[in-house]
């Protein structure tokens, strides 16, 4: 089963429009809500009326912050205790983004929820916003003011959390000798700042949530969501009701790209049937999805790496500033990751990563594929290229000198490199791409030229110390295995991947697998997916199941051959003794659930793992810059990756495609951009614009496995790794075309065009 090219377990009930998503299982007769929203960045509610809204035919409830648990939480899909701040209520007299929530309205149907939600008035004390990250500190208007952040002194502690200067997190890791040291040492040294901008996740399914109460009075929310058991946590804590009051069910989930690592909408219709009684729905529409959700957190990183001439780095000092917007969900996570995530791919004598996450009044960023390490690659890659230029080296040699081995100990993880093919990846890819003949550049006409560039990525496995999964694995009546797990498959084939691993354990058939997922009442805890965790976490728990559930099946098996168990042998099918006797599987199931001696055979597997293996990935981008408009075609883009063992090639190759795609928009297409008002203006897929299928040029994939020993058949993960490489490489591409070098995202052709004639 491993490494075979398995179809994916729903792939047919998908393509086919069978009821699989949330808002296929809504009772017909469930309540619609709508929210109305704020006009205003920063601002105080002073009077809110909804006597003529709740007068309207069809209306339910209407719910202001004076109907609702004063009880602060928050949103990130993160295990307990969570390193973000609980800065949101469910409803807040104070709105601190445009399209932060006013009221909750619940009426009979869409219709009449608009009406209503139309006819309550509001009268706002408008404050000066803070819409420019850098000038969030200590500025005048201090956008969480509030008293009752409970965990501020243990966030104070671990990352220097201060609302009251509008920051989320100061963070300051450094390993190995002096920094400014060995830059004041190095011959030659590279000083540059780079900024990205925000992006949004464009899943298919927006962001949507049923609730209804069971025959026993306990709330079942029904979610699109990656983090079922955090949702159950989230809700709990929001209500203020206990969490064995509350159930959470994950159906088929339409994309999520870490943007449903936060619980969003859940407690909307949560809190409207908790308190009518009534099943409730709520379903964004794509500009809530844009607007009122979460982003990826722009960042601006200076960037210092010192060598000496020989190309030998010496230092690598990264120093940042991330914009987290309205609320502080995931704000330290993801920066710590753009350090911890980018430097390690280097030997140096000493590097650094430092800087501050700040509250901005805009919509508040959060987990996106990547998670941070998109950011801090982007700015050092970036980096690198320039250093190479600086020192007339291939940027690809250049990288070959300075890579992390294994067996080396990695910066600021600290801990040793225990398996990469990256320097093989590096030369398939130049041969692939075709990077001897193409490299810097290939004139086309008199006003076209022809480039390659190139970046490397990494990422993690799961979250060292942190991630944590269960899984349990039954012997059916009837000789087949039923798998219980949380891991959420959101389009990834974590199903089809979890399944392959059990049969290969197990020696069985992937048809003789029942796959049962994500019901909290039913499947043990997992976080969820995120952190590239499901193929490595949930994977090691399902290897450890099964082989639970293999010893018990030889002890059980030897009982009932009167052997001991050191005298049987099993090759998923029959159970064979030394003396000749044997027995089916399957006979062996009817009786191990038969008689007074009957006990239905079960493993249980737990992993949590000390290390966060990296996967890596070079990128090489083809790309034709036209001088006279600026304008940057894609013509090919070669990703080779290193994700250890490749447990469905086929399902890993489509994961690199679209992380590459999405790279592409983030690199040439893709801008979150506000008025000076602090609105967004980019909030439909008219304004916001995703690279189309013509404008992706040809992507070729291959991958080079390596061999990870803490990972289920020596895999690691591939999920978010393969996003990592695109904007740097790209950026790399227009350099060696054009000779200019962009730091500033996306890449539009009038900033290619500036920068060829305006700006020299």
């Amino acid at each position: 089963m491993v490494g075979s090219n398995i179809d994916k377990v729903d792939a047919v009930r998908i393509i086919t429009g069978k009821p699989a998503y949330t808002d296929d299982l809504v009772m017909r007769d469930a309540l619609v809500i709508k929210i109305l929203r704020s006009p205003h960045a920063f601002a105080k509610i002073i009077d809110i009326n909804t006597a003529i809204a709740e007068k309207v035919d069809g209306v339910e409830c209407i719910l202001t912050y004076k109907d609702v648990p004063q009880t602060r939480f928050a949103l990130a899909g993160q295990a307990y205790p969570e390193l973000s701040p609980y800065d949101r209520l469910i409803l807040d007299p104070i709105v601190r983004y445009v399209g932060d929530e006013v009221a909750i309205v619940a009426a009979k149907d869409e219709k009449t929820a608009i009406k209503a939600m139309n006819l309550i008035k509001v009268k706002y004390e408008v404050y000066e916003p803070v819409l420019d990250p850098e000038k969030a500190i200590d500025n005048p208007s201090v956008i969480h003011d509030e008293d009752d952040i409970e965990n501020v002194e243990r966030l104070g502690k671990i990352c220097g959390f201060d609302a009251k200067r509008n920051i989320v997190a100061t963070v300051n890791m450094a390993t190995g000798g002096d920094v400014e040291e060995e830059l004041n040492n190095s011959e030659v040294v590279v000083d540059e700042t780079y900024s990205m901008q925000a992006q949004g996740h464009g899943m298919m399914e927006t962001y949507r949530s049923f609730s209804y109460l069971d025959y026993t009075g306990r709330l079942v929310v029904v979610s699109s969501t990656q983090i079922p058991f955090h949702v159950r946590r989230h809700v709990s804590r929001a209500l203020e009701i206990p969490s064995s009051k509350v159930r959470v069910i994950k159906p088929r989930v339409g994309g999520g790209f870490g943007g449903k690592q936060t619980a969003a909408v859940e407690f909307f219709p949560a809190i409207v049937t908790w308190k009518t009684g009534k099943p409730s729905k709520i379903i964004y529409d794509r500009k809530e999805t844009f607007g009122c959700t979460n982003t990826r957190h722009a960042m601006k990183i200076r960037v210092r790496i010192g060598a000496d001439n020989e190309g030998n780095i010496k230092a690598i000092d990264m120093e940042g500033l991330s914009d987290t917007g309205a609320f502080g969900d995931h704000g330290f996570a993801v920066f710590g990751a753009s350090g911890k995530k980018s430097i390690p791919l280097y030997k140096a004598n000493a590097a650094r990563f430092h800087g501050k996450v700040v509250y901005t009044n805009k919509v508040p960023a959060g987990a996106f594929r990547g998670y941070g390490a998109t950011q801090g690659d982007y700015a050092l890659e970036s980096a690198m290229n320039e250093m190479a230029a600086r020192l007339n080296m291939d940027p690809t040699e250049f990288r070959l000198k300075n890579l992390c081995q294994v067996g080396e100990k990695m910066h600021l993880l600290g801990t040793p490199l225990t398996s990469s093919t990256l320097d093989k990846c590096i030369e398939r890819g130049k041969e692939i791409i075709g990077w001897k003949d193409k490299y810097p550049r290939v004139q086309v006409s008199d006003t076209k030229v022809r480039s390659v560039g190139m970046a490397l990525g990494m990422q993690g496995s799961g979250i060292a110390n942190v991630d944590c999964a269960s899984v349990q694995v039954r012997l059916g009546d009837d000789g087949f295995y039923t798998i219980y797990l949380a891991g959420t498959d959101m389009g990834q084939g974590c199903d089809t991947i979890l399944t392959q691993i059990a049969a290969e354990k197990l020696m069985t058939n992937f048809d003789d697998i029942v796959i049962n997922v994500t019901d909290t009442d039913t499947v043990p805890y997992d976080g969820g997916s995120y952190a590239s965790s499901t193929t490595y976490v949930t994977g090691m728990a399902v290897v450890k199941a099964c082989d639970e559930l293999i010893e018990k099946i030889y002890e059980a098996g030897a009982g009932y051959l009167n052997v001991s168990k050191d005298d049987v042998d099993f090759d998923g099918k029959v159970l064979k003794s030394t003396n000749g006797e044997q027995l089916t599987l399957k006979d062996m199931a009817v009786k191990s659930v038969s008689g007074v001696g009957g006990r239905q055979l079960q493993g249980h597997g737990t992993f949590g793992s000390a290390t966060s293996p990296s996967p890596y990935m070079v990128g090489l981008a083809e790309v034709e810059v036209d001088k006279e408009t600026g304008k940057v075609d894609m013509v090919n883009y070669v990703g080779i990756v290193d994700c250890g063992t490749l447990i469905n090639p086929k399902l890993a190759k489509v994961q690199v495609e679209g992380g590459i795609v999405q790279g592409i928009g983030l690199a040439l297409y893709e801008d979150v951009r506000y008025n000076k008002k602090g609105k967004l203006d980019t909030n439909t897929f008219m304004q916001y614009k995703m690279p189309c299928r013509k404008e992706i040029g040809n992507i070729i994939v291959d991958f080079i496995p390596s061999y990870e020993p803490t990972g289920p058949f020596g895999a690691k993960s591939v999920g978010e790794v393969v996003i990592n490489t695109t904007a740097p490489a790209i950026s790399n591409a227009i350099y060696n075309a054009v000779e200019v070098n962009l730091r500033e995202l996306p890449m539009f052709p009038e900033k290619v065009f500036n920068a060829m004639h305006l700006n020299k």
